[in-house]
């Protein structure tokens, strides 16, 4: 067989492009298709198999095998060679393929002389599509010319099958397949809230119209200028003083600018031009190929990098297509549907007008969510597949409570989400009516509702939701979204402006709490085996003393005349927390000698996120001011669970006994100590959980602006010694969880939880 590279890959493309042009049936041209591949790479046999419903690959047309096998020849999904290559998205290359175990031997095909196979899986937007094959009598392994112009055909037929200009899709009978079916995503519920718009992709895919390129030197001065075009947008993102325009971090622009000078990206986009494509083709041609290493690896870094270079490849279409600085207007029913976004995106996005948000990568605690939250954008995270699967325009329905997402959804679905949405609407008014009234339980139990924040922006909901102050306020926001460390001018004007919104009520302040999830876009970060357990929060800062005292500085200013209230965070033992206060000490110490104006009183507060700080409560209340028990990570440590894993997410429940028995115990010692205890978390901000907490005799919680109004009503409705005597009760319980017990409790005694 003589080599394809002798033969001219783009001789295959431009008869390709020949067939598609040509009249006749869906079923005429794929024969035609078949007979010139196998006649330009020298192959006996060539095959194209294609999806049918079940997941099966039916065999739709060939030149070699036995013509009565088509149409009659189906495999599922992992069964013989054409079934592997389907399964595993990847080239299979055989120089005797009767021997491999992979093998399925169908007699009504005629393959029996065959030793050689090759097979390609005919793939678009990470979905199979089909699988494409040739076969030698020889038994010899196709050289790597072969595989890479079987390759380049494949993806030129995806597209083609994909957009119908081969045959109607729906002959394939694939529903998954088909790109204007409904869909409904059962994902995770982010931010809690109805919205009923139109699709807007963050990112949207440039549509490639042209695949066949008619001269490669000039695809090749394309693809030239258009990454020249594509260097100078990236150095403008990173000259200018302001957020960018795409609303992409710092850290991401950097890595785009160095993506960019990558001259094994570049080699590969020139040699797929080469082979007889556009240049927007081969851009695609070697995303493609990136994206299915990456999955069948599973690294999580070559996940994060494979991201960067979605989104050059993207920019790098749109300076192809002549797109490169176009910025739509958002319409007014937008819903934001992306892979994955940063809060400086969705803060950018925030001047126009967005009634929901769906992603595929985020976690409750992720940056985005928070700052979703604080908007009240109704957000789902973990929709996987979405991103692919949806359309610029596309009707969509989002309820942010429960996770679900339609996308293109009959009328009856419109419907129901209309009426939920005036439901929660409804609800939103009630609060509204009770927003000034005290959070007092029918026996006179006052509790004290906060609310965590993290953006100037927030700070208009402390009076809008009726919040008795600031519990939390999240400092690393405004570190995170800029481009550059803020200077200390900057952090004090932030500071004081938080705290002139604040007016007379209370704002506690988070000092950095990075590491983990949280890493500034303009500094280093070693990788760690579990972040989650290693280097960050209070441990960076007694680290690196100068970041902390950085930050002290400027809170100190801010707060001059008044109180000033900083929480610690992530503190494992009293020695830790004492060091951390001495810097802070020293900070004051070092405005006294200065003569600069400083806060009448500061409070300093231990986060209490560690299981083992819960065993020195006594200890600590000597030391702190006040404890705060940080719910969301506390439980992680306590139940071994990744709270960012989706398979062991919820694997455990809040109203656990272990986890009630401990928030017992804590407050426990907090009163026995004399020492000011409250809780800020995720849990705080459900009803159910909230009357479980308060039953335990926690009085303060600190939760999101649009949970208070519930929370209150919850309050209000119960009666708090009878909640306590109730829990107390079920703590000595083996359950799995006390939610059910809990539940049915609050309904026989009235108490509002909805």
């Amino acid at each position: 067989m003589a080599p394809v590279s002798a033969r001219g890959p783009r001789l295959l493309l431009r008869r390709l492009r020949e067939i598609m042009a040509e009249p006749g049936s869906a079923q005429t041209r794929l024969n035609k298709l078949v007979s010139v591949i196998a006649s330009i790479m020298v192959a006996e046999v060539c095959s194209i198999y294609l999806r049918r419903a079940g997941n099966l690959l039916e065999l739709f047309a060939t030149e070699g095998l036995n013509p009565s096998a088509v149409h009659n020849t189906r495999l599922k999904q992992g069964e013989g060679l054409v079934g592997w290559v389907a399964e595993t998205a990847d080239a299979v290359n055989l120089s005797d393929a009767p021997s491999d175990p992979h093998f399925s031997y169908r007699p009504e095909t005629g393959e029996d002389p065959y030793k050689s196979f090759l097979g390609v899986p005919i793939v678009r937007g990470g979905q199979v599509f089909g699988v494409l094959t040739v076969q030698n009598k020889t038994a010899r392994q196709y050289a790597e010319e072969e595989v890479e112009a079987l390759q380049t055909v494949a993806m030129v037929l995806a597209e083609v099958v994909a957009q119908g200009n081969l045959f109607d899709i729906a002959e394939l009978d694939e529903p998954e397949l088909r790109p204007d079916r409904p869909l409904a995503f059962h994902a995770e519920g982010l931010c809690e809230g109805v919205a009923v718009g139109r699709v807007v992709l963050h990112e949207p895919r440039v549509r490639v119209e042209r695949m066949i390129a008619d001269n490669p030197v000039i695809e090749l001065k394309r693809l030239d200028d258009a990454i020249g075009g594509l260097r100078l947008s990236v150095d403008r993102m990173l000259d200018s003083s302001e957020l960018d325009l795409t609303g992409e971090g710092r850290e991401v622009i950097e890595t785009y600018r160095l993506f960019t000078y990558d001259q094994g990206w570049l080699a590969r986009m020139r040699d797929a031009i080469n082979t007889g494509l556009t240049a927007e083709a081969a851009v695609e041609r070697v995303q493609d190929d990136m994206r299915l290493r990456v999955n069948r690896l599973g690294d999580p870094l070559l996940r994060e990098r494979a991201h960067d270079l979605d989104d050059l490849a993207r920019r790098l279409l749109r300076h192809l297509t002549g797109d490169g600085e176009h910025e739509e207007e958002l319409p007014p029913d937008a819903v934001l549907v992306a892979r994955a976004m940063g809060p400086a995106d969705l803060v950018d996005y925030r001047r126009g007008r967005i009634l929901g948000l769906v992603l595929e990568e985020a976690a409750s605690t992720s940056h985005v969510a928070i700052v979703a939250r604080s908007m009240g954008v109704p957000l789902v995270g973990s929709a996987e597949g979405i991103t692919d699967a949806a359309r610029a325009g596309d009707p969509i329905a989002v309820d942010g409570e429960i996770g679900e997402v339609h996308l293109r959804p009959p009328s009856e679905i419109i419907l129901a989400f209309e009426a939920r949405r005036a439901m929660r609407a409804h609800r939103v008014a009630r609060f509204a009516r009770i927003r000034d009234l005290p959070a007092v339980t029918k026996d006179g139990v006052h509790i004290r509702l906060m609310m965590n924040a993290g953006l100037l922006f927030d700070m208009p909901q402390l009076h809008e939701s009726g919040a008795d102050g600031v519990g939390l306020f999240r400092t690393e926001l405004q570190f995170m979204i800029g481009e550059t460390m803020p200077r200390l001018a900057d952090q004090t004007a932030f500071y004081k402006q938080v705290l002139d919104s604040a007016g007379e009520k209370p704002v506690v302040f988070r000092t950095l709490d990075l590491g983990g999830d949280k890493v500034l876009p303009y500094a280093r970060w070693e990788r760690e085996e579990n972040p989650s357990l290693g280097w960050r929060a209070i441990r960076i800062a007694l680290d690196r003393p100068a970041l902390l005292r950085y930050q002290v500085r400027a809170l100190l200013a801010a707060a001059a005349g008044g109180t000033l209230r900083l929480l610690l965070p992530l503190v494992s033992e009293v020695a830790e927390f004492n060091a951390a206060r001495a810097l802070i000490d020293r900070e004051v110490e070092r405005a006294r000698l200065l003569s600069h104006p400083q806060p009448r009183q500061v409070l300093v507060g231990a986060m209490l996120e560690v299981p083992a700080l819960a065993f020195m409560l006594p200890q600590i209340m000597r030391s702190a001011d006040f404890v705060s028990i940080g719910s969301n990570d506390l439980f992680q440590f306590v139940f071994a669970v990744d709270r960012t894993n989706p398979r062991v997410a919820r694997r455990y429940d809040p109203l656990n006994p272990a986890a009630l028995t401990l928030i017992r115990q804590i407050v426990h010692s907090a009163a026995e100590a004399s020492g000011e205890l409250s809780l800020c978390g995720e849990m705080a901000g459900h009803p159910l959980d909230a009357m479980a907490l308060i039953g335990l005799g926690l009085r303060t919680l600190s939760m999101q602006p649009s949970h208070i109004g519930p929370i209150k009503m919850m309050i209000r409705s119960m009666n708090a010694a009878e909640v306590s005597e109730f829990v107390v009760k079920l703590c000595g319980r083996t359950d799995h969880s006390l939610r059910t017990r809990l539940s049915a409790f609050a309904a026989e005694r009235g108490i509002v939880l909805k």
